[in-house]
């Protein structure tokens, strides 16, 4: 019986240990966002010599978020406390002693080609729409499909509305463009686009679509780490980026879900838009293939390509863009932010549909080259698909 008092003691003890340290690192939240739309950060570091904090909400320095130092208590918990913030998804790390790291108090992570960072929502107006929200939800799939025109199978993320499974309709098409170094992952985790759809749809603001959104560098299968290349460091350039083989075999893409999805499949039916890189090949692929896209939207697009690409797909721009103006389109949409550093770029392009009488709808926004913005684009240009 003692042996037995004994043992049960032990086991009490270990238990009690056990969720001390649960219950101990529970205390800890980060972050935490106060009432008046401040967020609190904690870091315990009882060792470090210094810890800052790095957030897209703070001045840039470079291309880079800038940091703050954060502060120390007797017990070795570093904080920092934020302004109120303005509603937006944002993104953060910490920087222990110069080595930069997520935080482990968070488990909402997102990756932008080889960056990892912790993310948090701050609600209200736009933001909301970022949510998951008690509204009818899609389902967002990823599909393999054989590209011939790449000699190889590759993957692509779709999402299909409320409703898809059990009906029988019929639905026109986005086709969303990730940028340089995205994948078919970025629309989805970056730019939240199932919440964004889900909720327009709910709120009757957009018709209920479909949206593709495909792996833009022809060289991958899928996203690094879901393809038979197995895990390796994504990168920022792949070969054959942005000349002219994503444009022309872009039809592989289209014939697939044509295919394996009820879809319309008239021009008034299919749209295409990206941001950077992605609206580049939108403008491209709309204009080497005019008769296929009724609504084209560009969000810090990219316009011509490097000087030593020669494929025909950039040649004789100008009368493309009259063949496809002569033609007809509902929608051109052109959004820019007034730092982006493809501005300039953006402007003389603006120049050059003037000069040939094609009209377009421009949208100028705050910021530059951002997810921030584009996220927002998302938001206003879908409204406007498929009246």
């Amino acid at each position: 019986m003692k042996n037995l008092i004994t043992y049960f003691l032990l086991l009490t003890g270990i238990a009690l240990h056990s969720q001390e340290a649960l219950w101990g690192a529970a205390e800890i939240v980060s972050p935490e966002v106060n009432a008046d739309n401040s967020v609190t950060f904690r870091f315990m570091a009882p060792n470090a010599r210094e810890v800052k904090i790095s957030g897209d909400w703070m001045p840039a320095e470079g291309y880079f978020p800038g940091s703050t130092a954060m502060s120390k208590d007797e017990k070795g918990l570093w904080t920092y406390t934020t302004a109120p913030l303005t509603p937006e998804l944002y993104n953060y790390s910490f920087i222990l002693d110069g080595l930069k790291t997520t935080d482990p108090n968070n488990v909402y992570l997102i990756r932008d080609v080889a960056t990892v960072t912790n993310v948090f929502i701050i609600g209200g107006g736009h933001a909301d729409l970022y949510k998951v929200n008690a509204v009818p939800h899609g389902t967002v799939s990823r599909r393999w499909y054989n590209s011939p025109g790449n000699r190889k199978m590759r993957r692509l993320t779709v999402y299909t509305p409320p409703g898809y499974e059990s009906g029988k309709e019929k639905y026109p098409v986005l086709y969303l463009l990730h940028g340089m170094g995205g994948d078919e992952e970025a629309w989805i985790a970056l730019g939240r686009t199932a919440q964004v759809l889900d909720n327009l749809i709910a709120q009757g603001m957009v018709k209920p679509m479909i949206v593709v959104m495909p792996n833009g560098n022809v060289v991958q299968e899928a996203a690094p780490g879901e393809s038979s290349l197995g895990f390796y460091k994504p990168t920022f350039q792949l070969p054959h980026t942005m000349d002219g083989t994503y444009e022309a075999t872009f039809q592989d893409i289209i014939k697939f879900v044509e295919k394996n999805y009820r879809v319309k499949t008239k021009k008034a039916d299919r749209a295409i838009a990206g941001l950077s890189m992605g609206g580049f090949h939108s403008l491209h692929i709309s204009r080497i293939y005019p008769n296929t896209f009724d609504y084209i939207g560009l969000f810090s697009a990219a316009i011509l390509p490097d000087q030593d690409v020669s494929s025909k797909v950039y040649q004789n721009l100008d009368q493309t863009l009259i063949t496809q103006n002569k033609n007809g389109y509902k929608l051109y949409w052109i959004a820019m932010g007034k730092t982006d550093f493809l501005y300039e770029s953006g402007v003389d392009y603006r120049k050059k549909l003037d000069s040939i009488g094609m009209k377009y709808t421009y949208v100028e926004s705050e910021g530059g080259h951002t997810w921030r913005n584009w996220r927002v684009y998302l938001t206003k240009f879908t409204p406007l698909l498929f009246r």
